[in-house]
C-alpha cells in the first residue's frame, strides 16, 4: 500500500471514529432513581407508561436516547449516593420514582440537571418547588396528593367493615411522608370515631412482627416504595391473619388484596415520561407546572372479600371502577 494512501485511510478512520463518538455523546441519557427494586422482567419496564410517555415525544431507548437506572431496593439511606452517581455521569435529566424521598435526594445532589419527580405528595411543603404553577429551579413533576386520600381510604374501610372499632396503619418510618400520613389518618379516625394503632416496619421481619401482634379490625397500608417490594408478603399476611386491608393502587388488588383507592398510576407515570421528553427537547422544569391527578380508581376484589367473610356494600360496588371476581 502506498504511504500516501495509508495515511489517507488512517485519517478517514480517525475522522469516522470521532464522528461516531460525537454521535454517541449526542444521544441524551436519562437517569431513573427509585427507592424500590428493579422489576423481575425489565421488558415490562421498557414497555411501561414512563417509556410510553417519552415515546410520544419521539424518544425510544436504544435508538435516540439511553437510560441509567439506580435502585435503592427499599434502603433509603442509599439514595443520596445513587443520586450523586447519576450526577457524576452527567445525565441529561433525572426521573425519580417512589415518592418524596428519592426526589429530595436528587434535589440535594444537583441544582443544574433537570429533575422530574413522580408521586410526591406535597412538593411545595417539602421545598422541592416554589409553587405548583411555577416550580422554579430544576424540578417539576407529578404530585399524587397522597395525604388528601388517606382519610378517604380510612372512610372506605369503615364502610366496608361497619363494626370496626379499631384500625391499624402500617407505615415506614424512613419515609419523608410518614409523619403526615399519620396525622391525616389520626384526623380521619377521630372523625369516624374509631381507634387508630400505628405500626412501623422497615424490614421483612418487622412486617411479619406487625401482623403477629395486630389486633385491629382492619388495616390501612401507607404508601411506600419498600412496601411495594414486599407487596406479595403483605397481601399474603393479610389473608393469613384475615385482616381486611386497603391499599393505594390497583396492583395490590390484582395481587389478591381486598380493596384499593388512589390515583390512576399509569396516567401519572406516562405524564412524567412526557415531561422528561419535553425537557430533552429544550423545555425548562421551571416552566412546566406540577401536575396533579384528575382521575382516581376504586378497585375491589370480591374473591378476597368472600374469603374474609365480608359482604361488600352495594354503595362501594356501585362506585367501583373495577371489580375482580
Amino acid at each position: 500500500m502506498h504511504r500516501r494512501r495509508f495515511f489517507a485511510l488512517l485519517g478517514a478512520a480517525i475522522t469516522a471514529a470521532r464522528t461516531l463518538r460525537a454521535q454517541q455523546k449526542a444521544v441524551p441519557v436519562v437517569g431513573y432513581l427509585s427507592g424500590a427494586s428493579p422489576p423481575a422482567n425489565l421488558d415490562g419496564l421498557v414497555h411501561g407508561p414512563v417509556h410510553q410517555g417519552m415515546g410520544e415525544l419521539g424518544f425510544v431507548e436504544g435508538q435516540n436516547m439511553m437510560w441509567e437506572y439506580r435502585w435503592a431496593e427499599g434502603h433509603y439511606d442509599r439514595l443520596p449516593a445513587l443520586a450523586a452517581d447519576l450526577v457524576s455521569r452527567n445525565v441529561d435529566a433525572i426521573i425519580t420514582g417512589g415518592g418524596t424521598t428519592p426526589a429530595v435526594a436528587a434535589k440535594n445532589a444537583t441544582s443544574a440537571i433537570p429533575i422530574v419527580f413522580i408521586n410526591v405528595a406535597d412538593p411545595v411543603g417539602f421545598g422541592l418547588v416554589a409553587s405548583l404553577a411555577r416550580p422554579g429551579g430544576n424540578l417539576t413533576g407529578i404530585s399524587d396528593i397522597a395525604n388528601e386520600l388517606t382519610p378517604k381510604r380510612l372512610e372506605l374501610l369503615c364502610e366496608l367493615v361497619p363494626k370496626a372499632v379499631s384500625i391499624a396503619l402500617l407505615v415506614n418510618p424512613n419515609n419523608e411522608l410518614t409523619e403526615r400520613q399519620v396525622e391525616a389518618a389520626e384526623g380521619a379516625a377521630h372523625t369516624k370515631g374509631v381507634q387508630l394503632a400505628i405500626f412501623k416496619a422497615t424490614t421483612e421481619a418487622e412486617i411479619e412482627a406487625t401482623f403477629a401482634q395486630l389486633h385491629a379490625d382492619a388495616l390501612l397500608v401507607g404508601g411506600d416504595a419498600f412496601f411495594i417490594i414486599r407487596r406479595d408478603q403483605i397481601v399474603a399476611l393479610a389473608a393469613r391473619h384475615a385482616i381486611p386491608a386497603i391499599y393505594w393502587s390497583s396492583g395490590w388488588v390484582a395481587a389478591g388484596g381486598l380493596i384499593s383507592y388512589g390515583a390512576d398510576t399509569d396516567a401519572l407515570l406516562r405524564q412524567a415520561g412526557i415531561y422528561a421528553g419535553r425537557i430533552l427537547k429544550g423545555a425548562k422544569p421551571a416552566d412546566l407546572p406540577v401536575q396533579q391527578p384528575t382521575t382516581f380508581e376504586l378497585v375491589v376484589n370480591l374473591t378476597t372479600a368472600n374469603t374474609l367473610g365480608l359482604t361488600v356494600p352495594p354503595s362501594i360496588l356501585a362506585r367501583a371502577d373495577e371489580v375482580i371476581e
